[in-house]
């Protein structure tokens, strides 16, 4: 498949997730970033304050590899473009080296839409009763349902690109590996709770 059409189709994607949004009642929101975010979004900023640059992102370049894991994810959502406030969508970019990964994570407030665009890639999430994984390439799209653990890894012989496009426009991110090892949770507690052996704790 073309980059014109795999561009053009994930476009679409995108339009496809308004039909959730709730914003109805007015054409937009454009987030005030200096307010707290609340369970509907971030507070309107003025019209007056509103301009071209809350509309657009420029550059959707590979984000860097993350310390140890070879892979690296450029995310834009309300937080960088504030004008996603309260429509439901946002995007990025996923890119992964040789033998990289995206570790085991899951987006709390998202279901995750990963179209490949370069190289091989291997990607599957959990449920509670089974797993399911495929390997992907260039014009392969999965979907990772919300609140689901996923992951991606990189087995192939050159590097793997994918765009991504998720149904809210701040969806969250857990990296299992942080919740359990970057946290003051004791030694003895994790051993019992995920049968881990404790000498692993922050080895990685």
């Amino acid at each position: 498949m073309k980059m014109i059409h795999i561009i053009l189709y994930f476009l679409g994607l995108l339009l496809s997730f308004t039909s959730h949004a709730t914003s109805s009642f007015k054409d937009f929101c454009v987030a005030n970033l200096l307010l707290r975010d609340t369970p509907s979004g971030y507070p309107c900023k003025p019209q007056s304050l509103v301009t071209e640059n809350d509309f657009v992102f420029s550059k959707l370049e590979p984000g860097p590899p993350i310390t140890p894991f070879n892979g690296g994810t450029t995310t834009v959502s309300v937080n960088n473009i504030p004008g996603l406030n309260g429509l439901g969508i946002s995007a990025g970019r996923v890119d992964i080296g040789i033998n990289g990964t995206v570790p085991m994570h899951f987006h709390p407030d998202a279901t995750e839409l990963l179209i490949m665009v370069e190289g091989e890639m291997t990607a599957g999430f959990i449920t509670p009763t089974k797993l399911i994984m495929k390997t992907l390439n260039p014009g392969d799209v999965m979907v990772f349902p919300k609140g689901l653990l996923h992951f991606q890894v990189n087995f192939g012989v050159g590097k793997a690109a994918a765009f991504v496009a998720y149904s809210s426009s701040n969806p969250g991110l857990h990296i299992l590996d942080t919740l359990l090892f970057d946290t003051n949770l004791p030694t003895a507690i994790l051993e019992m709770t995920t049968l881990l052996d404790g000498t692993l704790e922050k080895g990685y």
